[in-house]
């Protein structure tokens, strides 16, 4: 992947129905390009599908709250861990990650009062040995 791949999939986050005439011209190279290049992250996997946001969907989204959370785990209980943060809706993602925390968890609720509940669920989880949260302010892109 390159700068123009990186950019095209900037733009199709921010509107993935953007015409291929568009995304050429904002990209300043020709629509056969932008086509190629598509068909080339889809066929690679780095474009996995596209997606429709319902209006009730956007207004929940727009309006909650988002955290990162670091998480400690014991080795021998990571999978069930897992299992149990799956089981969670609130959880939008997880990734492992190296250095003092072993996961990291993207969580998404309704509003503050809602995460404070979710967050001590979580923290209950057996094998969470230690957390952290942050809180996303804004999403800049």
């Amino acid at each position: 992947m390159d700068d123009i791949d990186r950019q095209l999939l900037a733009l199709l986050r921010k509107n993935a129905r953007m015409s291929v005439v568009e995304l050429a011209t904002k990209l300043k190279v020709s629509r056969a390009t932008v086509q190629n290049r598509i068909s080339k992250l889809e066929k690679n996997d780095i474009i996995l599908g596209y997606t429709v946001k319902l209006k009730h969907e956007a207004e929940v989204e727009s309006n909650a709250v988002k955290i990162v959370m670091s998480i400690s785990v014991e080795a021998k209980d990571e999978a069930e861990v897992l299992k149990a943060l799956q089981s969670f809706h609130e959880v939008i993602s997880v990734y492992h990650t190296n250095g003092h925390w072993d996961l990291i968890a993207e969580v998404r609720a309704e509003n503050l009062s809602l995460l404070g509940g979710l967050l001590v669920r979580i923290r209950a989880i057996k094998g969470i040995i230690q957390t952290e949260t942050n809180l996303l302010l804004d999403q800049i892109f």
